[in-house]
């Protein structure tokens, strides 16, 4: 069919537009995986009496030193990622531009991205949409479009963009409008949101679809802690809320529940296995936040744990969801690979204990309760097991057992045969 030039031109020109009006950004199609300075370091900057602790390039360099070394990026972790507190407290007097803190970044932001991508990782950068970051320094408003150049100019390839000090009114925009400058330089960054954060807690309700048009990922709700009570006040939120929230999830766009604390003060081992199985149940970003010198090689184990991540990393990108809660034994669900050719899933199944009674729970399930309904079973994994993982076939008709220790949980995967 004969097109004319000009006609061509004005259909080049409308794609373009609606290219940068939404993220379309190609990124994220799967959970980032990352390590992150913030639950860990959070804002430690005296260098002299916290050398091995304080925000510095060092830190981060060694940290991709150990994200390597240790076998993390072989499992799929990608990103380092700087958090608040690497900034001048004023802008570049001339140029305005933003300036890494000369005395714990002495060598500047590129030459640090250069180390990092020279160990097969991606560099991730912290800002805030408001006056300043959470910590005080400066924020990007009134300067984003010279932010987002500045971070391509950086080669940084992940921009975490908080909300203190901003009016919640021009967040609705404004975090868009960010998006859309961090496209116009043509350098590909993975965009992590905040607003819904800020808006829930004022009782405000998120706009998803713009979120899932603007955003690689979002946070929903508040910051985590290091403790066991904040991660089930997480699990509680996210269940209380799945049939708004769990729909938007997917390839490209995903809720993020926060930071994994293994590794830390604040969980044992099995609570340990407890965080990592529901955030991969919630196809959640699995972000470390710890100190990889210092992790225990048991917990490593299951950081590392690649039938867990699997789960995580599912190419279907559906969020689980919390669908039983009996006895106070919590079953969480999460429909992944591979589909039987009659189009049943697969499943992952998490058995979460919220009892605090002496001995491990004894409870039992059949198939249909659980919502599994394929005709020729299914094959389950026990997840977390190190040998005789493999619990055989059960039908439809069948009962599954599990035994759960207090504050503890169980991990399937049941493959639809």
């Amino acid at each position: 069919m004969y097109t004319s030039l000009g006609h061509l031109l004005i259909v080049s020109v409308l794609f373009s537009q609606s290219l940068v009006n939404a993220l379309d950004n190609g990124l994220a199609r799967k959970p980032p995986m990352a390590w992150m300075s913030w639950q860990r370091f959070r804002c430690i900057t005296d260098c002299q009496i916290y050398p091995n602790e304080c925000i510095s390039e060092k830190l981060f360099s060694r940290h991709a030193d150990l994200l390597v070394s240790e076998g993390y990026a072989a499992a799929g972790y990608e990103y380092i990622i700087i958090d608040d507190c690497w900034l001048e407290k004023e802008r570049d007097n001339k140029t305005k531009k933003l300036v890494a803190n000369k005395e714990r970044f002495p060598s500047g932001l590129n030459a640090l991205a250069d180390h990092i991508h020279d160990k097969g990782l991606k560099f991730g950068l912290y800002q805030d949409f408001g006056t300043n970051t959470c910590a005080g320094y400066p924020g990007v408003i009134n300067h984003m479009a010279l932010d987002a150049q500045t971070f391509a100019d950086w080669d940084v390839d992940y921009v975490k963009l908080d909300g203190c000090y901003a009016n919640l009114t021009d967040m609705v925009d404004g975090y868009p409008e960010f998006g859309r400058l961090l496209n116009a330089t043509g350098r590909p960054m993975v965009y992590s949101c905040s607003w819904p954060a800020y808006q829930e807690d004022e009782g405000q309700m998120p706009d998803y679809e713009s979120l899932k048009k603007h955003c690689n990922l979002w946070r929903n709700w508040n910051d985590i802690d290091d403790s066991l009570e904040s991660v089930m006040q997480i699990m509680d939120y996210f269940s209380k809320n799945q049939d708004r929230i769990q729909p938007h999830a997917g390839p490209g766009h995903w809720n993020d529940p926060d930071m994994l604390i293994l590794g830390n003060y604040g969980l044992s081992y099995d609570q340990s296995k407890l965080q990592m199985a529901i955030w991969a149940i919630m196809a959640a970003p699995l972000i470390m936040s710890n100190d990889l010198a210092h992790v225990r090689p048991e917990i490593k184990e299951i950081l590392q744990n690649r039938e867990v991540i699997a789960v995580d990393q599912d190419e279907l990108g559906i969020q689980g969801r919390r669908i039983i809660l009996r006895n106070n034994i919590e079953v969480w669900r999460r429909p992944i690979t591979p589909k039987t050719n009659a189009g049943e899933y697969s499943y992952a199944l998490a058995f979460v204990s919220r009892r605090t009674d002496g001995s491990p729970y004894a409870i039992k399930f059949t198939l249909q309760e659980l919502g599994l309904h394929n005709d020729g079973g299914y094959d389950v994994r026990d997840l977390y097991a190190r040998t005789n993982n493999k619990l055989g076939v059960f039908r439809a008709s069948s009962q599954f057992a599990t035994r759960v220790i207090p504050n503890g949980v169980t991990f399937y995967k049941f493959t639809a045969l």
